[in-house]
């Protein structure tokens, strides 16, 4: 196998992850460009060249990707056509467009699911408001949106009938609550030569508000039966799909011992960035891996590791401003990663933290103590 660092890759999307990738291509010498809507989009500084333009536009796509040789993502939410026609023509596309049309749509990745025999939780297809309230026998459950759910947006809690309220008026589906001990996560990776590799798997707490991964820890808190099954069901899923890519797939472990898939995403991921300092490889150079179809790297674990989420603060929005960073640097295995991004709001992904320790005890006394002194505000 020839190694081409002339190698041209175009990127989709110009956020924290695209950047993160970035840092990997830098150590091969592969050169990354990058198409975001946002002037100021994090990877804004780091992209060998930097285009500013719509991801779901045919055309921008189009030009986008016609001097490239191969183009990924860093979000779902692109143009598909266009991805499809650069296929056409010859380039590259990984994960393969058909496979980032399906998983645009939540509810046909369950009709997918279901298809393969994944197990994932019951469901039931939901077309308007007036379709929901005739489910009312089956509470409690969840709406999830078919399309445009992001980092927890897209999803509703519905509880008792008067929960209808605030229920989603569009194409979506209900899926049966879960009673589910602990919420994990496998990154996945495959070559096009079919080579498949997972990392460790990691055991992940959710805001209580915002739904999005607060933190996690790894490796997860399970036993060696769960911690093989959960692998072996991330294989499943990314060879079920035939992707060349990451894969990084959430799953309930269910007080009955039961794996279920709950979403997946086709990119890098926020339950795999412990992997920068906790693994050999990280997930980033594993997806430039995939995709090149060099050989898949080393997933072992270097020692016990956590991410943490750093969050802006509710209530301020402006000039960001970091306080306690001298608090945590003071730390031993506490690494901020910042995404660049100049302005805070409540909630933004602002960047992350990885803490490294010798145990679990000592891992989550750090990440109690990043959590109450690294604050995000204006």
């Amino acid at each position: 196998m020839a190694f081409d660092a002339d190698i041209q890759i175009g990127v989709l999307g110009g956020g924290q992850l695209g950047r993160m990738m970035i840092q990997s291509a830098l150590d091969f010498n592969v050169d990354v460009h990058v198409l975001d809507p946002d002037a100021s989009a994090p990877c804004l500084s780091v992209a060998k060249t930097f285009t500013q333009g719509s991801l779901t536009d045919y055309e921008t796509v189009m030009q986008f990707g016609e001097d490239k040789d191969l183009i990924t993502i860093e979000i779902e939410n692109v143009n598909t056509a266009a991805l499809k026609a650069l296929q056409a023509a010859g380039k590259k596309v990984f994960p393969q467009p058909e496979i980032i049309e399906l998983i645009q749509n939540k509810y046909k990745q369950k009709l997918f699911y279901q298809a393969h025999n994944i197990p994932s939780a019951t469901f039931f297809e939901i077309k308007n408001l007036h379709d929901l309230k005739a489910h009312e026998h089956r509470l409690p459950f969840v709406q999830k949106l078919a399309e445009g759910g992001y980092d927890g947006r897209g999803v509703q809690s519905m509880k008792t009938a008067e929960d209808f309220s605030k229920g989603f008026d569009a194409p979506s589906f209900i899926e049966s609550f879960v009673p589910f001990e602990k919420e994990l996560a496998v990154i996945v990776a495959r070559n096009t030569n079919g080579e498949v590799r997972t990392f460790p798997v990691v055991e992940m707490a959710f805001h209580p508000e915002k739904n999005l991964v607060e933190y996690l820890f790894s490796p997860a808190q399970v036993d060696e039966i769960t911690e093989s099954k959960a692998q072996e069901l991330a294989k499943k899923v990314i060879n079920s799909l035939d992707m060349v890519g990451l894969l990084a797939v959430e799953m309930f472990l269910t007080s009955a011992g039961e794996i279920l898939v709950n979403e997946v995403a086709p990119r890098t991921h926020n339950s795999g960035h412990q992997t920068i300092e906790g693994n050999i490889t990280s997930q980033f150079e594993q997806h430039l891996r995939a995709i090149l179809n060099w050989p898949l790297g080393s997933t072992d674990t270097l020692v016990p590791a956590a991410m943490v989420n750093v969050l802006g603060e509710d209530d301020f929005t402006g000039l960001a401003r970091y306080e306690g960073m001298d608090k945590v640097l003071s730390l031993p295995g506490v690494h901020p990663h910042l995404y660049g991004k100049k302005m805070t709001k409540p909630f933004r992904k602002m960047g992350h933290v990885t803490i490294t320790a010798h145990d679990l005890v000592e891992l989550k006394e750090k990440v109690n103590f990043v959590q109450k002194h690294l604050k995000v505000k204006a």
